[in-house]
């Protein structure tokens, strides 16, 4: 038996932390201890330390996950000493001095890119009406027209926001690859999840995955847990 290290869960853009919320039941079923960041997602500093808030708030080995966005949270969070592993679901991964915005300009060119609709007072939203099909492909109608209505407005600054010392360099990493994503295209992720090493799955599902495949997403979250856990 080994003690099990506190999963803390980051979202990404244009959503808010109650999408992981299928993936918290089974974690919690299966007798761990996990904790929901609420990003402001004003700054990628900002965010990174209220990652940082919560994961000091529980003693014990961490295993940091990221959602989109959330990779790049993660990424810059995951410094913290506390953190022994990082779990990127369908996420940016940035390098030293790269950003979304840097890798968002590094995507494939022949397939639609996600329908960011030009900024509006410092703040972004996807269009509405391509919400579902970018964002939710393989969620019921209701929930992604919900998911559409209820966007998070996205702060510009948080995309251009360079990381500074990337944690995968320092810790293990796990990589969720959605293979029906419009928003990050497959092939990114795979590029992304390569080059930093991490031990890749890939699992069919849109951007929405943590929402529409929880059970998958847990498991790869509990091979994370498992790898770093402490014998007792």
């Amino acid at each position: 038996m080994a003690d099990k290290p506190t999963i803390v869960l980051v979202h990404g853009g244009f959503v808010d932390g109650s999408g992981w919320r299928a993936v918290y039941d089974l974690l919690t079923r299966d007798g761990y201890h996990v904790a929901v960041v609420q990003n402001p997602t004003l700054s990628l500093q900002g965010d990174a330390a209220m990652a940082r808030l919560i994961i000091d708030a529980h003693d014990g080995p961490v295993v940091l996950v990221g959602h989109s966005y959330g990779g790049a949270v993660i990424t810059e969070a995951g410094t913290d000493p506390n953190v022994a592993a990082l779990v990127y679901i369908a996420a940016f991964v940035p390098d030293a001095g790269e950003s979304v915005s840097t890798l968002l300009a590094g995507f494939p060119t022949d397939v639609p890119g996600p329908p960011i609709l030009p900024p509006r007072d410092g703040f972004l939203f996807l269009d509405r009406d391509k919400f579902p099909a970018s964002f939710a492909g393989d969620l019921p109608a209701d929930l992604a027209a919900f998911m559409a209505d209820s966007q998070v407005p996205w702060g510009v600054d948080a995309l251009g926001e360079q990381v500074t010392e990337p944690a995968w360099r320092a810790k293990p990493s796990w990589y969720m690859v959605a293979t029906d994503d419009k928003m990050i295209p497959p092939p990114a992720q795979r590029t992304m999840s390569g080059r930093v090493g991490s031990t890749t799955v890939e699992v069919a599902g849109s951007h929405s995955i943590y929402v529409s495949q929880p059970a998958a997403v847990t498991d790869l979250i509990k091979q994370a847990a498992s790898a770093v856990a402490a014998p007792q």
